[in-house]
């Protein structure tokens, strides 16, 4: 099978493997630092591999705008123009025919932009979009062009997405084809609605991924409603691919999520709330601007293996950010991702060792107690 997906443990819905690709193993569950337009925000590649991340994340649309396709395929592919020799997943686009509604149109046959940058039009059908992620930029794991919309939906608009998002889906997999070493993930939509989620897992299997995703989710449902998907979502998926929940999210999020039975992740939120002077603990968030750290002299984390956590004091940080210095920005960021890393392996191993419902709790009592 096309990058075998073995999984070592199981504990009620949560489990924890490997996803073998020609560029490395994923372990899983995984989360996957976003590098929107070839780059992890205000972080190295280097320094990224140096958390422990496996794998991250390019986006289409961005990386379509600039450098653009063409002059990426020239430059040799994403890996080799940001320094990055693990596996790449791409997003296909499709979260901006929702984020970008007031400068998208989406018809049958395609979805036509207008650049946030400059205005310029830019047309993305299922199949260039597979062009510019497996052929130009070069992805280890491509994803289906799709429709996603946003929180509430209506049923009839859920529905209407949900089947283009099958059709084009169908158009992603033949434009891909058969390759040796890259692979093409499906994904479920439907939003908040049961039996739309099962119409798209069933076409979606008969169509046949590689891996499946569950799409429509963090797009503003909030965290109950969320996990009220997800206690049915991933199980409709096939048990033996990866399942990978889109732009998700805050650590709860994440131990939730594996808990019903979810593999890979991505967010935004480890870098960007670094960037505007946010910590992520095992305590829950911390705001490094608040006067309380001026004299803090302890470290974020002495136990994550990442300078960033334990060679720098909260004082010292505190100043950074309230100085407005782009030091601060860089340590901060590069903390939340080692966190969301060390917070991916210690899931990991306690579903290896029978006790991911302790460690749940144990999350959740933490957290719950910090406020």
């Amino acid at each position: 099978m096309l990058f075998p997906f073995q999984i070592s443990a199981v504990e009620g819905r949560a489990r924890t493997g490997v996803l073998k690709t020609a560029r490395g193993d994923i372990r899983t569950p995984a989360f996957m630092p976003v590098g929107t337009a070839a780059t992890v925000k205000a972080l190295t590649a280097d320094q990224v591999k140096a958390t422990g991340a496996d794998i991250l994340l390019g986006n289409t649309y961005h990386l379509m705008l600039r450098p653009g396709p063409e002059r990426m395929e020239r430059l040799g592919g994403l890996h080799r123009f940001m320094g990055w020799d693990k596996p790449i997943l791409t997003d296909s686009g499709g979260f901006q025919v929702m984020s970008l509604a007031g400068i998208s149109k989406v018809k049958e046959e395609a979805v036509t932009f207008s650049s946030h940058i400059d205005g310029s039009k830019h047309v993305l059908t299922p199949e260039r979009s597979i062009e510019i992620q497996a052929d130009r930029i070069g992805a280890d794991i491509s994803m289906q062009l799709d429709q996603c919309v946003a929180f509430p939906a209506e049923k009839v608009a859920a529905k209407k997405a949900m089947e283009l998002s099958i059709r084009w889906g169908a158009r992603s997999k033949a434009r891909f084809g058969e390759r040796e070493h890259q692979a093409l993930f499906g994904i479920q939509q439907g939003s908040t609605f049961e039996d739309l989620r099962r119409q798209s897992s069933e076409q979606l299997q008969e169509i046949g991924f590689d891996g499946y995703a569950i799409g429509g989710l963090a797009v503003g449902e909030g965290h109950q409603a969320m996990c009220e998907v997800l206690d049915y979502a991933p199980e409709m998926l096939p048990a033996d691919r990866p399942r990978y929940l889109m732009g998700v999210g805050k650590p709860v999020d994440l131990v939730e999520a594996v808990y019903r039975g979810v593999d890979m992740f991505d967010c935004v939120l480890p870098t960007r709330a670094g960037r505007h002077g946010q910590a992520w603990t095992w305590d829950g968030p911390v705001n490094l601007k608040n006067a309380r750290f001026a004299e803090d002299q302890d470290p974020l984390d002495p136990t994550i293996p990442c300078p960033a956590s334990s060679a720098y004091s909260k004082a010292y940080l505190h100043h950074l950010i309230r100085a407005d210095e782009i030091l601060g920005k860089v340590l901060l960021s590069w903390h939340n991702i080692a966190f969301y890393q060390a917070l991916t392996a210690a899931m990991r191993a306690a579903i290896a060792q029978g006790r991911f419902e302790q460690f749940r709790r144990d999350f959740h009592a933490r957290h719950t107690s910090n406020g």
